[in-house]
């Protein structure tokens, strides 16, 4: 079975932990701070191989994890820094946010390589906060929390044109004549289970034409195997719509073309309002008279929607030649810029997103507050210049952190424990 979706959880490399270590060699009685700094946690990238056409391999393994970085150690040792992962996925795969299904990002048109998760910042060892004031640092910063995600991956494949029609209408005959494609043909309700793509070589410049899975009605819906293969034709700009114009199983062309629209309409409004042609196949098979009678329902019905209608055989070749310089000409006149999904969702912001601190009351005078955004602050601050203990009360203040404490009975004198440090509050 031909997987073109996918769902994964996948998360970036934890930060190694800053270490809290002092040296203790019998000549140097009294060592300073010598904990190193933790390795930084190793990025989750998206990598295309453009020797892969399907999504299967992520039907199997669901879950993806880079490596986290090593803790600091004794002797300013540097923690390891965590292994990167490699995700390889086809050209056209879309990488969306599962809950909201807004877009990460696009993997084709440039986008060869990209970064979803990054990992987490190593912690600074205590040989990093010791000052004239502080020379026996009992505080190391922590290593930054790794980053998860629960992904979606669509294969959208990357065509101009793409070529629709109920099962048996002759798209694999169509696109083995005009293309170098060698697609399996046989008398199936599905023939085809993945798209196939063809180059169609004209005078002045080809196209790439996708014949899409034959789709049934209700598709949209998710029946048959239609709703899987409806997001193929969401980049092609020219929808072809081959139908059966001897009606050699009993089908209706014309009943034929206005289901598939409505399906199309039904998986994505954008894609009914396409430029389309209708390409009437078989036509070899009928006489003289009745072609020119179906033919003149066909156009009496869409052309006045402008849709414009052509007779071929994909068989005999009849109507081929007009029927791909036509669709040449209609993509002349459009934007030539490949369609790519833009950008919705930035998983950056998951690491701005406002992280939980706790304050309780551990003494009659003594209060404690931790918290990952506590721990980052106090790394990076320093305490010991006046501008950097206003900022770091500031930063108290406006984090409602103060405003817990008072809360909880804080009174002036009284002492507040952070992590290795200890102030004393006053307003």
């Amino acid at each position: 079975m031909f997987a073109d979706r996918a769902e994964i959880h996948v998360r970036s490399g934890k930060g190694g932990d800053g270490h809290v270590s002092f040296r203790r060699e019998i000549y140097v009685p009294a060592g300073g701070p010598d904990g190193g700094d933790g390795g930084r946690g190793g990025d989750l990238i998206f990598e295309v191989d453009e020797g892969l056409n399907t999504l299967t391999d992520f039907r199997y393994i669901r879950k993806y994890s880079a490596g986290d970085g090593e803790p600091g150690g004794k002797k300013r040792c540097h923690g390891k820094d965590g292994d990167d992962i490699i995700l390889k996925v086809p050209s056209g795969t879309v990488i969306k946010e599962k809950q909201t299904g807004k877009v990460v990002v696009d993997m084709s048109q440039g986008h060869t390589r990209e970064v979803i998760l990054k990992g987490g910042r190593g912690g600074k060892g205590n040989m990093n906060y010791a000052t004239a004031t502080m020379q026996a640092p009992v505080y190391a910063q922590p290593g930054q929390k790794a980053q998860e995600m629960d992904l979606l991956l669509e294969l959208k494949v990357i065509a101009d044109v793409g070529l629709v029609g109920f099962p048996n209408v002759g798209k694999s005959t169509l696109l083995a004549r005009v293309t170098n494609a060698r697609p399996k043909i046989g008398n199936y309700h599905f023939t085809t289970l993945s798209p196939n793509l063809g180059v169609v070589d004209l005078e002045g410049g080809g196209f790439v034409i996708a014949d899409i899975p034959g789709l049934i009605e209700g598709a949209s819906e998710g029946l048959g195997l239609g709703h899987e293969f409806l997001r193929h034709i969401e980049r092609t700009k020219v929808i072809i719509h081959l139908v059966d114009a001897a009606s050699t199983e009993g089908r209706d062309p014309i009943d034929d073309i206005q289901k598939i629209n409505a399906e199309l309409a039904a998986y994505n409004p954008e894609l009914a309002k396409r430029p389309q042609v209708i390409a009437a196949n078989k036509t070899d098979v009928l006489y003289e008279d009745d072609e020119a009678e179906i033919l003149k329902k066909l156009k009496d019905t869409f052309e006045p929607q402008g849709i414009p209608v052509l007779a071929i055989s994909a068989v005999s070749g009849k109507g081929m030649k007009e029927l791909l310089y036509h669709v040449k000409g209609m993509l002349n006149e459009l934007d030539s810029t490949p369609i790519v999904f833009e950008k919705e969702f930035f998983p950056q912001d998951l690491a701005k997103s406002n992280d939980p601190y706790e304050a309780w009351k551990e003494d009659e005078h003594l209060f404690a507050v931790e918290g990952p955004r506590i721990e980052r602050m106090l790394g990076y601050t320093n305490l010991e210049s006046e501008r950097g203990f206003a900022f770091f009360q500031n930063f108290l203040k406006e984090g409602g952190i103060l405003e817990k404490l008072e809360e909880l009975g804080i009174q002036e004198g009284d002492t507040v424990r952070m992590y290795g440090l200890q102030f004393d509050y006053y307003k």
